[in-house]
């Protein structure tokens, strides 16, 4: 193959930019308008939110009967622990958004028996409109009898939040148990049903 001669600048033609002198590109040389602003480069890059919560306090399903997550809720706090940008708030276990996005939401419980339960769902329900809760995610698991002591089981969802008023989209969790008295299990110092919540992107 030929070697190639021709500089950087000599491609360059008399219609657009002016040449590079000297073989350099500095700032001056760079179409601003064009090449960087029609792009999103605010100075905000990758993730900016991220936050957990989670159930400080051991509570019991009854069978039949969905049940809100609604009390005895904290940011997790332990001293390893932290969170990504404003984080999120809640009111009676209605989770409000810090800002407008995709968000990413998980939700892990784990429950135990002196038993065996045929089902114990999770879900995640959302709104658009502040009102009306639609479920978007369910996880389901079995208890199953293994000893005479109480058996432990874990179940998980998540889903993809669209959130584009953050007035109105929010988001709130529950569980339904097929037989009676399984505990959700609930700690101050681990996470043993909890939330975690994660802006992805822009809308």
């Amino acid at each position: 193959m030929g070697t190639i001669t021709r500089s950087f600048a000599n491609l360059i033609t008399a219609s657009g930019p002016s040449a590079v002198a000297d073989g350099t590109i500095v700032n001056a040389d760079i179409n601003a308008s064009a090449a960087i602003a029609s792009t999103k480069l605010s100075g905000s890059f990758g993730i900016t939110e991220a936050d957990q919560w989670r159930v400080t306090t051991s509570f019991t399903l009854s069978g039949g009967s969905e049940i809100d997550i609604t009390t005895n809720l904290e940011r997790v706090d332990n001293s390893a622990q932290g969170y990504l940008g404003t984080g999120m708030t809640q009111s009676s276990g209605i989770f409000t958004f810090p800002s407008t996005g995709i968000w990413l939401v998980k939700y892990h419980l784990t429950a135990s028996q002196n038993g065996e339960n045929r089902y114990i769902n999770t879900y995640i329900n959302a709104t658009i409109n502040n009102s009306t809760y639609v479920r978007q995610a369910v996880a389901s698991a079995l208890m199953k009898q293994t000893s005479s002591s109480d058996g432990y089981s874990y179940r998980g969802c998540e889903t993809l939040i669209d959130v584009t008023n953050t007035a109105n989209v929010k988001v709130k969790f529950s569980a339904l148990s097929a037989s009676s008295t399984p505990d959700v299990s609930g700690e101050s110092i681990l996470n043993w049903t909890y939330f975690t919540f994660i802006r992805l992107g822009d809308t």
